[in-house]
């Protein structure tokens, strides 16, 4: 069953490949042919197995088989992704060829290119269309295959946090992620559309658009947004705005009209956060940094929503403004925008509990025989909830922790291996050091790049899923 779920993966991958082809055909360039040989064997592949295994079409899925088949397919796609950087020889080596295309299967945004714009525009296209595919795919990993699996609290959320029951959007979870799929490409067009008014041409524009709203963050310029006018900059930070929002919020809301985001602890949450750390850091720019007020403003909240939505876009190199707001920024990393949404990092609403349950853990002190349960939108959460949702919280850090260690006993700087640790794990790619703004990871050494790898997989599928795989007993059972 594993394979055949591989094999109709690979379809769907290679049929996205074939979409890149008008673009070969209007810039051809040296290596054309690689596109379309790559989407060749990528389908044949798919075909194959999915032949190969047509007895095992009604086998039932166990919750074990959910887990692994969730978790490689990461690398699979990856894999077959990375052929057309390897045909275009975008990339010296395949392990750099896997980097780019788990980055944007991943949503993270970390690249090994330096001079983007000399990389032929398929494979720009093709990369940008990796990050609008992982997006999609961890909304729909999200809303209708975690819960399945009871993994990593995410049924506490659909049930408890959000309060959502299903039945409102519609009968069946699938009709749901039909429709979020709907509003996903819709958001797309809309942004592709407004950024071509602009001063982007109709390729420039779709190509961010695949990875604003997805919260990618890959450019067609190496100078990332900042090479666009401050129109372009605004269309891309309302978009980022909303691809950190919960898609089934955003869906309930317009199918009901019942604005039910504004009633939602958590998005109240990301604006009020937003809100309060743009204007701050925008009047300490315009005090100190001497930019003009629309500048100081404009770069202000782009640099904080890009960070906080875990998007890594970026208009100006924020490590040069004073050290504390690249401080706070650096901590915007860890923290992600919505449930639901297309960003990485640890999610509000675990934020929420644990400052819930800390101010509660204060009055039972005090109190010590009163019953003070963890609410999250007037909802109670159950104790074994607030445990899960902590221990991810303290898993994250070590695993951040980890990471940066071991970057650092390879010879990288202090502020690059913190930078890159938590720019890989929270799936930002753009963090501090010389991974900053502009910054590029061509740089490590081929071992650091897998490690990089394992922290994007790591935060792309919530964690605890692929820990599991590492377990004993998940095997024996």
């Amino acid at each position: 069953m594993v394979l055949r779920v591989e094999g109709f993966l690979l379809l769907i991958e290679g049929l996205f490949m074939l979409t890149t082809l008008p673009a070969t055909y209007l810039y051809r360039g040296l290596y054309a042919f690689s596109m379309p040989f790559s989407a060749l064997i990528t389908l044949l592949t798919g075909f194959i197995l999915l032949i190969a295994t047509r007895k095992h079409r009604n086998d039932k899925t166990s919750q074990r088989d959910g887990v692994y088949i969730v978790c490689i397919s990461w690398l699979i796609i990856s894999f077959f992704g990375a052929m057309p950087y390897l045909l275009s020889k975008s990339v010296p080596n395949f392990t750099d060829g896997f980097f780019e295309a788990l980055s944007g299967f991943t949503t993270t945004g970390a690249t090994i290119l330096t001079n983007i714009e000399s990389v032929p525009k398929d494979i720009l296209l093709w990369r940008s269309m990796t990050q609008w595919i992982g997006g999609l795919a961890i909304i729909v990993f999200t809303i209708a295959i975690l819960p399945f699996l009871s993994m990593s609290g995410m049924q506490l959320f659909v049930a408890e946090i959000n309060g959502i029951n299903y039945d409102k959007l519609h009968p069946r979870v699938m009709h749901t992620v039909k429709r979020i799929w709907g509003l996903y490409l819709f958001f797309t067009l809309l942004e592709t559309f407004l950024l071509y008014l602009g001063d982007m041409d109709l390729f420039d524009a779709l190509c961010h658009s695949l990875t604003t709203i997805s919260s990618g963050g890959f450019s067609t310029r190496t100078a990332s947004i900042g090479a666009y006018s401050n129109y372009s900059q605004v269309v891309v930070t309302v978009f980022m705005v909303l691809s950190g929002c919960n898609f089934s919020l955003l869906l309930l809301s317009l199918s009901w009209r019942s604005f039910a985001i504004l009633k939602n602890q958590e998005f109240r949450s990301f604006l009020f956060y937003t809100l309060f750390l743009g204007v701050g850091i925008g009047l300490v720019l315009l005090f100190t940094c001497h930019l003009s007020f629309g500048s100081a403003f404009r770069q202000s909240f782009f640099s904080v929503i890009s960070t906080f939505t875990t998007t890594g876009f970026f208009v100006s190199d924020y490590t040069q403004w004073p050290a504390f707001l690249g401080i706070i920024l650096f901590l915007l990393m860890f923290i992600g925008a919505c449930s639901g949404s297309t960003s990485g990092g640890i999610k509000i609403f675990r934020h929420l509990i644990f400052l819930n349950n800390s101010f509660l853990e204060l009055k039972r002190i005090i109190h010590p025989n009163a019953v003070l349960p963890v609410k999250i939108n007037g909802k109670s959460i159950s104790t074994s909830g607030v445990y899960k949702n902590i221990t991810f919280i303290v898993i994250y850090f070590l695993v951040f922790i980890v990471g940066a260690i071991i970057l650092l006993a390879t010879g990288i700087d202090f502020n690059t291996a913190i930078g890159a640790s938590v720019a890989t794990l929270s799936n930002v790619g753009t963090g501090i050091g010389n991974v900053g703004p502009g910054g590029s990871y061509v740089l490590f050494p081929l071992g650091t790049k897998w490690v990089l790898m394992l922290l994007m997989l790591l935060g792309r599928v919530e964690l605890f899923s692929l820990i599991t795989l590492f377990s004993r007993s998940f095997w024996r059972n």
